[in-house]
């Protein structure tokens, strides 16, 4: 009889056990997968003065203390001018376009809301090694366009679209 007591006091036990780690697990898990959806709250692109294009975010869903690498991929085409001391572009055709593929990478680290708000500068796009201007004149940026541009949370990864982004940076 005082062994039955003992066995049936070891079996009230595990079960009690066994309660107590199933509500910890309910308890848990949701809140587990509610950090573990990363997601982009915001984006956005533009083009800065020196015609490189500029990737702003805010990603959230992520754990506190993460640090998540970034990349941003887009096509480029640039085109690139000769202007004299003055600042006028003769009527010449000394102009060139230029497509590029461009990318550009970044890691932030999230803080305790799970949250990352950054930026990623990609570009410009590099003056062409053969074009040159003849005499004193210099080489200017004329206009850039991005487009194409995609950003992604490489850890994950997520990735989201971008509008297109574009610049007059020297009118003649």
């Amino acid at each position: 009889m005082a062994l039955d007591l003992i066995i049936e006091q070891e079996n009230n036990m595990k079960r009690r056990f066994f309660w107590i780690v199933l509500v910890a697990l309910l308890v848990m898990v949701p809140s587990m997968a509610l950090a573990a959806n990363p997601h982009f709250v915001k984006t956005s692109g533009s083009v800065n003065n020196e015609g490189a294009l500029v990737v702003s975010f805010k990603e959230a869903g992520l754990g506190g203390g993460q640090t998540i690498a970034y990349e941003v991929v887009a096509n480029a085409t640039a085109v690139w001018g000769c202007v004299n001391k003055g600042g006028n572009h003769p009527k010449a055709s000394n102009k060139e376009t230029v497509g590029s593929l461009l990318n550009g990478t970044g890691s932030f680290t999230a803080g305790k809301n799970g949250q990352i708000t950054g930026s990623i500068t990609v570009g410009p796009v590099p003056v062409p090694a053969d074009f040159s201007c003849p005499g004193q004149m210099k080489i200017v940026l004329v206009s850039v366009a991005y487009t194409g541009i995609v950003l992604t949370d490489t850890n994950t990864p997520v990735s989201v679209n971008i509008p297109d982004a574009s610049q007059v940076l020297y009118q003649y």
